[in-house]
Formats: C-alpha cells, sequence, structure tokens
C-alpha cells in the first residue's frame, strides 16, 4: 500500500482572459425596456412617418426628406434643435434584419464625412415588451470624449423615452 504524501494545493482562483472590444474606448452603448412588442417599436424606428414623431431628444424636431430601409439605403433627415439650430443628417443602412437588428453609418448630410459614426440598433422581445440596444462606435476616443461632454448620453436617453412613448401610443386601447 502506498501512501500520499502530497499536500493539497492553494486554492487560487483562474485568471479570467480580458478580451475587451477593439473599439471599447469609443462605443457608446443605450438601451431602455419599451413598453411594446418587438413588430411595433421595429416600425416605429423604420417608418418615415412614425419615426418624424419622436427622433430626437426633447424639444427637438424631425423632418425625414428620404428613408429606404434596405441595406444601401438612406435615411436623409433634418433634426432641429429647440433654439432653431439645425443639423441635416444622412444615415446608410448596411444591415437590416427585421424586427431584429438595423446596422447603418450616421453622419451629416454629406458624402464622406471624416465625423460619420456606427450604429448597431437590436431589437430584442421581452414578452409584449422590448429591449433596445444602441451601439454607436465613434470614429476616434477624441470623438467618443467630445460627444460624451456635450450630453450625448443623456440626450440619446431622452430620445429612447420618446420612442417608448411614441410605440406606447400606437398600441390598440
Amino acid at each position: 500500500m502506498t501512501t500520499s504524501t502530497r499536500q493539497p494545493q492553494e486554492s487560487r482562483p483562474m485568471p479570467v482572459p480580458s478580451n475587451p472590444s477593439p473599439t471599447a474606448d469609443r462605443e457608446l452603448t443605450l438601451s431602455r425596456v419599451v413598453s411594446a412588442p418587438r413588430e411595433l417599436v421595429f416600425d416605429a424606428w423604420t417608418d418615415p412617418v412614425h419615426v418624424a414623431q419622436w427622433w430626437g431628444p426633447n424639444g427637438f424636431s424631425t423632418k425625414v426628406h428620404q428613408m429606404e430601409v434596405k441595406p444601401g439605403g438612406t435615411w436623409r433627415f433634418l433634426l432641429t434643435g429647440p433654439d432653431g439650430t439645425e443639423w441635416p443628417s444622412r444615415i446608410t443602412y448596411r444591415e437590416v434584419v427585421r424586427p431584429e437588428r438595423l446596422v447603418y453609418r450616421h453622419g451629416s448630410d454629406v458624402d464622406n464625412d471624416p465625423e460619420a459614426f456606427d450604429v448597431t440598433v437590436t431589437f430584442e422581445a421581452q414578452g409584449q415588451k422590448t429591449k433596445v440596444t444602441m451601439l454607436t462606435i465613434l470614429p476616434s476616443v477624441e470623438a467618443c470624449e467630445r460627444v460624451k461632454s456635450f450630453g450625448a448620453v443623456e440626450l440619446g436617453q431622452q430620445t429612447l423615452a420618446k420612442l417608448d412613448a411614441f410605440a406606447q401610443s400606437q398600441l390598440p386601447r
């Protein structure tokens, strides 16, 4: 009979490999659970009549000039602030997976905008509600810090709150 004289090894946690996104320092993520079904929320985001009623932070208005929600399609619109400042905008869709995902490039309404950024919006069904998540990847760390400093996160949350209110107003009574 052989007896082992091994001492029990000290238990140490295994290191967790860290694989952050290569764009993590340029990302903004916003999310909100909208109190409406996924199809309705997706339609609110992709119908030009609907989106004009809620897009933009509180006090802003949106005039849609063109909206073709398909890969390669364009959404051109004018966002107007409460003080009358106008931001001509253009979104070019890269991917449209109804009713679960939109991937697009968002910039001002000029060709080759160096400040344009990439956005992925997901629509996750949660019963009769929808979790909307917007992942925005800015062109540089400096651009990301700049938009954070002017309140882009709060303004984005206001926009998602307006989406929620609009979507709820479209529910059958």
